[in-house]
Parts: structure tokens; C-alpha cells; sequence
């Protein structure tokens, strides 16, 4: 399951974790694993001790192999098309 959320160009650790809270686990519940591209917002102390708390395995994608994230790398290319779609109606 996918869940994506407008955001600020930068948002602290602190943030995400509000964000998350509220726009992911409110709606869906606790998810049993998280895949990350290793991104120093889920890879810090703060993030690590919160899964850790909540029982939530946080799964690592190969460093330097951002294929092995095959998953996110979908939702990436279906979101491109979905705002070029969503920018060219607004063209003519």
C-alpha cells in the first residue's frame, strides 16, 4: 500500500514522524515493515527507536542499489505520470 502526503522541500525527523502518525497510521494502523532507500530521516536514532518501540521491522533497501526497491520505484514512475497527466491538462 502506498500513502503520499504533500510535504515541504525539507522536513526534519520530527516532522515525518507527526506526518506519519497522523496521515498514515491514524488512517491504516501500524504497518508490519517499512522499505527505505536508506535516507538519513529513517535511518537516525529517532526513527530506529521508534519502530524499535512500536515493534515495527524498518527494512533496509541495498545502499548504492536503489533497483532492489523495485516497489517504490513504481509508485515513483506512476506518480510522474499521474502530475505530467494532471500539468498538461492546465496547458492549452
Amino acid at each position: 500500500m502506498v500513502h503520499l502526503a504533500p510535504v515541504a522541500a525539507e522536513v526534519t525527523a520530527d516532522e515525518l514522524a507527526e506526518l506519519f502518525l497522523d496521515q498514515v497510521f491514524r488512517h491504516h494502523g501500524l504497518p508490519e515493515s517499512i522499505v527505505s532507500d536508506r535516507d538519513p530521516r529513517f535511518t537516525s536514532v529517532f526513527w530506529t527507536r521508534l519502530f524499535s518501540l512500536l515493534g515495527t521491522r524498518l527494512l533496509m533497501s541495498t545502499a548504492a542499489h536503489p533497483e532492489t526497491d523495485g516497489q517504490t520505484e513504481r509508485v515513483n514512475r506512476v506518480l510522474e505520470d499521474v502530475l505530467r497527466s494532471y500539468a498538461t491538462s492546465f496547458a492549452s
